[in-house]
């Protein structure tokens, strides 16, 4: 109940849309049913006036019988719009809310859960979740309109009759629900674990292919898809089965209220307490009137489903993040200025000092490098400044202020990082780049484009910066999705540069390529540099040795050159 109530919460802003469609659902259910019971009475009052050679009103019945045909077409029209209107709506707004809740996780949050699990539930269990409208909601409050507007009429006729449709339609549209639910509920759970576990899986398998290949572990991989495939098909057969006993359920209600409506009403006819007409009204009226619950057995059935989606969304959206925001935030850094006092963190309590006394200083307008063995806190470093990690100890200074009293949206703004592993969209390179500046120009991306020297080789492709680089830039030579990712950080135009391994991985043309980039980035911009290249260590003000989470020498690259150390840590690749 608690996670209905959630879901509820989130559709608030599209009440009206949504009780306008549940209106609509209402009213073309209502048109059915009238439209099959006056079709009947119409008919039968029509051959026994015929046998009895005795006049009756045409017009008014037929008049009837256009109009409610005329409701009932507009009504399923206009249903269908206003209801999946709502819906992608709905869809819309849930996806912005998960992802407004899913951002502040990066990533000290979202490490524990795999990439193809958190697709999933981006994708297929926030889709699930319009469910909950079209086949609960809705069918469900216009069910328990129309079943008390169909008693009122029918008690008109005959209230014996009214308590046996009502019985009816309270087993059809609440015993047989409630009961689907019970059934589907573990089914359905075990359907939405399943098929989280196996598009993780095969997200992983398609991924990791070269990997997967290398050690052998390819048709390990496929039985297991394999495996998860048949677990999901049985789920969904067990789905089918219970949705099959249901609709059976509702049929067999259905006639059985037909037949004891029959049975009292009969007898009415005989002793003249009803119209002959009025006997076939009521017997197509019973049997229309089970449309109005018509829909809540497989509504229900797919609550189950619907309620474990939902948990697996709230189960996230309901983490903490590992860093919060202050409450209140000072105003954004303006000068790049930073500086490190026994700065001490590890990435959990039991674990060993990532970072154990740090001291660094970045003037505003140097450049520092930081290099060391892997595992010497370098990255951490990183994550620590980005305010994607907490630390424990010491004081990190900004501007002047400690780092805490920034937002971390406003540390982010007021950076620009480019790593080894720079991730572009699978879009083009034109929206790439405009990710880190929306309302930048033609002239603005070329000048970026040209500083980072991929212009020229952007032009070179027919579509030029409309040229789609493909599933993680696949289609761009690493190189040149370096260079894509420099150009974009010279876009967003920040005081303060951080360089994560650039040209890690790069063949020596293009790493030539992309250190002529980065010579022209770092113009005019705090900058704060993690390589094993000497090459470029010419260009920076200072360098820090780091061993173990601590600075072991730091200075100038020339004072610094004859120390062993810097002479290791200068070589590794």
């Amino acid at each position: 109940m608690k996670d209905l109530r959630r879901l509820l919460a989130l559709f608030a802003p599209y009440t009206r849309w949504m009780l306008g469609g549940i209106a609509l659902t209402l009213v073309v259910v209502l048109a059915n049913i009238g439209l099959l019971a006056l079709s009947g009475w119409f008919i039968t009052a029509m051959a026994l006036a015929g046998l009895a050679h005795t006049s009756m009103d045409y017009f008014t019945p037929a008049a009837g019988i256009r109009g409610l045909a005329i409701l009932r077409t507009g009504g399923r029209y206009l249903e269908r719009l206003v209801t999946h209107e709502a819906t992608l709506r709905l869809l819309s707004r849930l996806r912005v809310w998960f992802y407004q809740h899913l951002e502040p996780l990066a990533p000290a949050r979202l490490q524990y859960y795999r990439g193809g699990d958190l697709l999933s539930r981006i994708r297929a269990d926030i889709d699930t979740l319009d469910n909950f409208y079209l086949r609960v909601v809705a069918p469900s409050v216009a069910a328990f309109v129309g079943v008390a507007l169909l008693s009122g009429f029918m008690s008109l006729f005959s209230p014996a009759v009214a308590l046996i449709n009502l019985g009816g339609l309270a087993v059809a549209g609440v015993a047989i629900p409630y009961l689907a639910h019970r059934a589907g509920r573990r089914p359905g759970l075990q359907a939405v674990e399943t098929r989280a576990a196996l598009r993780s899986t095969v997200v992983d398998g398609i991924q990791g292919q070269a990997e997967l290949r290398i050690y052998g572990a390819a048709p390990r991989q496929i039985e297991r898809i394999g495996t998860l495939t048949d677990a999901l098909i049985r789920e969904q057969a067990r789905l089918s089965r219970i949705a099959g006993l249901s609709a059976a359920g509702s049929s067999l209600t259905t006639q059985l209220s037909i037949w004891l409506a029959l049975l009292i009403a009969i007898p009415l006819v005989t002793r003249h307490a009803l119209d002959g007409p009025d006997l076939a009204m009521i017997a197509l009226f019973v049997m229309a009137s089970f449309e109005s619950v018509s829909g809540l057995p497989l509504a229900f059935q797919s609550l189950g489903e619907t309620l474990a989606a939902a948990g697996r969304i709230f189960e996230i959206i309901d983490t903490r993040p590992q860093v919060e925001d202050p409450a209140h935030p000072a105003p954004p850094p303006a000068l790049p200025a930073l500086h490190c006092r026994g700065l001490r963190m590890r990435y959990a309590d039991d674990a060993h000092w990532a970072l154990d006394g740090l001291d660094l200083d970045l003037p505003a307008g140097h450049r520092v490098a930081l290099i060391g063995a892997t595992g010497s806190g370098k990255s951490t470093l990183i994550n620590v400044l980005m305010r994607f990690w907490d630390y424990q100890q010491g004081r990190i200074e900004l501007d002047g202020r400690e780092l805490r009293e920034y937002t971390g949206e406003d540390l982010r703004a007021f950076s620009a990082v480019v790593s080894q592993r720079t991730h572009l969209f699978n879009t083009t390179i034109r929206a790439n780049l405009l990710l880190a500046r929306p309302d930048a120009g033609e002239q603005d991306l070329i000048a970026a484009a040209r500083q980072a020297r991929i212009h020229d080789e952007i032009m070179r492709f027919p579509d030029g910066y409309d040229t789609f680089v493909g599933e993680a830039g696949v289609r761009l030579s690493g190189g040149q999705a370096r260079r894509v990712a420099i150009a974009r950080a010279l876009l967003k135009n920040t005081p303060l540069l951080i360089l994560d391994e650039p040209t890690e991985g790069l063949d020596a043309d293009a790493e030539r390529l992309v250190m002529a980039a980065i010579e022209s980035a770092m113009q005019g911009r705090s900058v704060l540099l993690i390589t094993h290249r000497p090459r470029a260590l010419r260009h920076m003000h200072e360098v820090y040795i780091l061993e173990q989470g601590r600075v072991v020498a730091h200075g100038a690259p020339a004072s610094l050159a004859e120390m062993p150390a810097f002479a290791a840590y200068s070589q590794l690749g």
